[in-house]
């Protein structure tokens, strides 16, 4: 309908003012002060990109409701990754926010939905570009597999600090002798993280197969 329409254009724009601002704010950090803007990444945009990956969750009500016509399962993986990464991992380490792999996992995360969501405000006006069209569901088939790499270095280099600190870590009293330790959880994780991937790739390369074959796009233009 036209209300929902109004409604996925207006959550587009807020998305893409929040991930451009990210993305911006980055360049310009490492144009003036160089490495050193790296290590305090976080600090300085970390705020704005936990607000726009939390808003993100309301992408898989939108597939739910059917106001969304893309597929439930490979959107739920990519948005629960960044969730469990950004707030579980990242932001509950302090040690870990000032690493660079934060940085490059901010940009790749932040190059792609500016992309990302600039194509979908334009295509709910029915507006299709060609050039962004391919950008949009080319880009991601290289750097979706870096941001999973990045994702699992982050992890990797988190493990020390839950095994130092016991952060999560639970254990039951007697008579229980129940234990959740966090660093095996992570480990296993890992293994969901590519697991995923496999299958998010395959995705990928039907939506690229499917929205830049010359029907799809001769029917857009038109």
């Amino acid at each position: 309908s036209f209300t929902m329409n109004i409604y996925l254009f207006v959550y587009d724009l807020m998305q893409f003012c929040g991930h451009s601002w990210i993305f911006t704010n980055m360049i310009i950090r490492f144009m003036t002060f160089g490495k050193d803007s790296l290590a305090d990444t976080f600090y300085s945009i970390g705020l704005v990109m936990r607000v726009c990956q939390l808003l993100s969750i309301l992408e898989i009500l939108h597939i739910l409701t059917g106001i969304d016509k893309s597929r439930l399962l490979p959107r739920f993986l990519q948005i629960t990754e960044r969730i469990i990464v950004l707030f579980v991992v990242i932001n509950s380490q302090e040690e870990v926010q000032g690493k660079y792999v934060v940085c490059v996992l901010f940009f790749l995360w932040n190059l792609l939905d500016v992309i990302r969501y600039t194509y979908n405000m334009l295509g709910r006006m029915g507006i299709y570009y060609l050039p962004l069209t391919w950008l949009n569901f080319s880009l991601c088939i290289p750097l979706y597999p870096l941001s999973v790499l990045a994702k699992a270095f982050a992890i990797c280099i988190s493990l020390p600090y839950f095994e130092y600190f016991g952060t999560y870590s639970i254990k039951l009293p007697f008579p229980f002798a129940f234990s959740i330790y966090f660093p095996y959880v992570l480990k296993m994780y890992l293994l969901v993280l590519f697991t995923g991937m496999c299958f998010i790739i395959q995705n990928l390369f039907s939506e690229r197969k499917a929205h830049l074959g010359t029907g799809s796009i001769k029917n857009k233009r038109s």
